[in-house]
């Protein structure tokens, strides 16, 4: 008697990177604690994760396709458990993107984190463009 193994594949691509960050520097994290009567399945910094890691995957897409989008995607690995293609409909997204527009999120400084994280980013950019070797010079 043999038995038969399933195997699911599931497409990662860059949208690992992408949550890893969003994960470091405590995103959705800081999201939910800006909206503590959160009712929805999906709570307002998961479903913004999605929308950036649906942005970021070169899918011009409307919200009602996200699902579809996240279908192939390991969701669970990428938003955390619990947390499935279905529920990122564009109701969900939807009143995600009305709470932060209400919220008017996007003038308040961030979180800490997101501060040393941007502070880090500078400082590395500026390092690479004092170190350039492939700087091009003029005749």
């Amino acid at each position: 008697m043999t038995t038969m193994e399933l195997y699911l594949n599931e497409r990662l691509d860059h949208l690992g990177i992408v949550a890893g960050v969003c994960q470091e520097i405590g995103l959705a994290a800081w999201l939910d604690t800006q909206d503590p009567g959160n009712r929805q399945q999906v709570s307002v910094g998961t479903a913004t994760v999605a929308m950036i890691l649906n942005g970021l995957g070169f899918s011009n897409r409307q919200l009602y396709l996200v699902p579809q989008y996240f279908a192939n995607k390991p969701v669970e690995h990428l938003l955390g458990a619990g947390i499935k293609a279905e529920m990122l409909n564009d109701d969900c997204l939807g009143r995600t993107l009305d709470w932060l527009y209400a919220h008017d999120l996007w003038t308040r400084p961030p979180s800490p984190s997101v501060e040393r994280t941007a502070a880090q980013v500078s400082e590395w950019k500026s390092q690479a463009r004092q170190q350039r070797p492939w700087r091009l010079r003029r005749r």
